[in-house]
């Protein structure tokens, strides 16, 4: 079972957790004025990177809150996990982001 660590709970198993997608993506400012195609564009259009991935997570199943997480889409290995609205850390500055 893959362990997520919530940086307000510790870790806890992966069922508990929901995916919520890229981190940071920005919604538009006015979706009003958006046409289909454009919110088609910002809804379903995302990078699928091989290799590490700033990711957005929730802890639904304890404390409810969102997190970033940063992992590798082939090994599935989660890096680290830091809390909404801190700073995104390079990945030189996370170990073990030199190998998947």
């Amino acid at each position: 079972m893959l362990l997520i660590r919530c940086p307000h709970c510790g870790e806890r198993p992966e069922v508990e957790f929901r995916h919520g997608g890229a981190a940071p993506v920005a919604r538009p400012e006015d979706p009003s004025t958006l046409d289909d195609a454009a919110w088609a564009e910002f809804l379903y259009m995302r990078a699928n990177p091989k290799g590490w991935h700033f990711e957005r997570w929730r802890h639904e199943h304890g404390c409810g809150r969102f997190f970033n997480a940063v992992r590798h889409t082939v090994s599935d290995r989660i890096a680290m996990t830091y809390r909404s609205g801190e700073k995104r850390p390079g990945l030189a500055a996370i170990p073990g982001t030199d190998r998947p």
